[in-house]
């Protein structure tokens, strides 16, 4: 998955020293910022592995397939292949700048470009910057308000297989932590209540997701059961403004170096 990238350009400050304790002092000098930029993609390697292991748990019980027609069983298939396409290829591009990195421990510019870059990515799946690219608006209605928590955290898991990069569901910036759960009769997102009709926003391949949506017996369908409809606006580009604040964690503290 990638993210919108700001370059930084420049070169090590001051000019180039001649003597070998010169030279040893602008190695030490770097290695700070090559651990901050190999410490960045570690991160996001984790990140990509979360969303592997998200994106590939069970349905519940009340999922099924068995109505299902051939054709679409194929396409679903097909659909669960080029999701691990996508996820392997974008480990070892990190792995590959990781390695990049650590071979270049006289190059600071290089290591500054590559850890922003990086840190610019991060920053987008995690939800704290906002995001623009191709992508759909989705159009969810539910006069009877018969869609329950599991159905509208459907609809996010069919966006997310079909390559979602950043899911904006109402007012709510979606990450790998957000929750939908039932309560007093209103779906709630990360505590905050939801209304229908629901606006989705995702930023991604539009024919791919907008496929994804429609495929028998998913989320669509589940829509038009409940009396609701979805509909999808195709867009060439989509710009997703609400941001996710940096939590604190409770528990878990930086290994020492």
């Amino acid at each position: 998955m990638s993210g919108p990238t700001s370059p930084v350009d420049g070169a090590p400050g001051g000019q180039a020293l001649a003597g070998s304790a010169a030279d040893t002092n602008s190695v030490r000098g770097s290695r700070p910022r090559n651990r901050l930029a190999a410490g960045l993609i570690g991160a996001l390697l984790a990140l990509l592995g979360f969303a592997l292991a998200v994106q590939f748990r069970s349905h519940s019980d009340t999922d099924s397939l068995t109505t299902a027609r051939e054709d679409d069983l194929v396409r679903i298939l097909d659909d669960q292949n080029s999701r691990i396409d996508r996820l392997q290829q974008q480990i070892n591009e990190l792995q590959t700048a990781k390695q990049r990195l650590s071979d270049s421990t006289g190059n600071d510019a290089a290591a500054r470009e590559e850890a922003q870059r990086q840190a610019d990515a991060l920053a987008v799946l995690s939800g704290t910057v906002p995001a623009h690219g191709p992508g759909i608006s989705i159009t969810i209605t539910d006069p009877q308000r018969a869609l329950k928590a599991e159905d509208l955290l459907d609809v996010v898991e069919e966006l997310r297989g079909a390559g979602a990069e950043v899911i904006q569901f109402g007012a709510v910036r979606l990450t790998t932590s957000s929750a939908f759960t039932d309560e007093n009769a209103k779906v709630m997102l990360d505590g905050v209540a939801l209304q229908a009709p629901y606006l989705v926003l995702a930023i991604g391949d539009p024919k791919t997701m907008d496929t994804a949506l429609r495929i028998q017996g998913g989320v669509a369908n589940t829509v038009g059961a409940a009396g609701g409809q979805l509909s999808v606006d195709e867009k060439n580009s989509l710009s997703i403004t609400a941001v996710r604040g940096v939590g604190q964690p409770k528990y878990a503290t930086p290994v020492p170096k």
